[in-house]
């Protein structure tokens, strides 16, 4: 598996770091952001392969998060984590871009697969 950093961005900071230690347990180092504004300032700065992006945020949704990231960045593969996601939210999130849309309560083993996807493409 190729060694690189993933984004988590979500303004639950409990669910974050969670999940945070569990990919770090699973070898894969992390980054959190709880807002958009600060994910995107973050992706300015530091380019990451891999996002994992909540919806439901403080400062915008999530959507327009995604969309930005896809207009600076369109290699970066963006997972959409919610728990209030709605099919109409998994059509729109995958029209713009985004690999995945998985919804809470996380499936590890399932997301794990994914990022093993991005591999080839990260």
């Amino acid at each position: 598996m190729k060694r690189y950093t993933i984004l988590i961005v979500d303004d639950e900071k409990r669910y974050a770091d969670m999940l945070a230690r569990r990919l770090t347990l699973r070898g894969i180092s992390t980054h959190a952001c709880y807002d958009g504004g600060s994910a995107l300032d973050f992706l300015n700065h530091t380019p990451i392969p891999v996002v994992i992006l909540d919806l439901q945020l403080p400062d915008m949704y999530g959507l327009e998060v995604l969309k930005k990231i896809k207009a600076a960045l369109p290699d970066t593969v963006v997972i959409i984590l919610t728990g209030h996601g709605s099919e109409k939210d998994r059509e729109k999130s995958m029209a713009l871009g985004a690999h995945a849309f998985m919804n809470k309560p996380l499936d590890i083993d399932r997301l794990m697969d994914i990022v093993s996807e991005c591999n080839g493409i990260a």
